[in-house]
């Protein structure tokens, strides 16, 4: 995958403002804003992620960690387990934990469904960040749970 222009980077980092301007309310459950801290630097840093599934009985957000393991976001949280989550009008301390293959599988379908107008989208969208065509079968699926990792974030008891 190719990484990210500089006018890309601003625009999905546009969402940033909208929590630190107190009006995350307006996304929903459809992003959060993790607040964690660098593993070398020490610094705070903010990334915004797509929820792939909330789950409003437990409450649990899933996301997929599309940069795979190397993601920086990813490897600051398992050096320092907990990172503080923004989601909608809400902030807290969150416990996470990765999805198993199954789980992931369903969360990618139940995204899927969510978003069935704007499949030919996803599907591209999928497919950027999968690096091959992916075509939204069950195998396609499968494919996608065992390359990326999937992180639940939920509110620390």
């Amino acid at each position: 995958m190719a990484p990210l222009s500089a006018t890309l980077r601003r625009l999905f980092g546009a969402p940033v403002w909208l929590y630190r301007w107190q009006l995350g309310w307006l996304l929903g459950n459809r992003f959060l804003l993790l607040v964690h801290t660098g593993r070398r630097s020490g610094r705070t840093r903010r990334t915004i992620l797509e929820v792939l599934r909330y789950r409003r009985d437990i409450p649990e957000w899933v996301v997929m960690c599309a940069f795979g393991r190397d993601a920086d976001w990813l490897r600051n949280i398992e050096a320092r387990a907990e990172p503080e989550v923004w989601v909608g009008g809400q902030r807290f301390i969150a416990r996470w934990r990765f999805l198993d293959e199954e789980e992931a599988t369903a969360a990618i379908l139940q995204y899927e469904r969510h978003n069935r107008f704007m499949a030919p989208i996803v599907r591209a969208g999928m497919s950027w960040l999968a690096g091959w065509r992916y075509d939204g079968s069950e195998a396609a699926r499968r494919r996608l749970a065992s390359e990326k990792p999937y992180v639940a974030f939920r509110p620390r008891a």
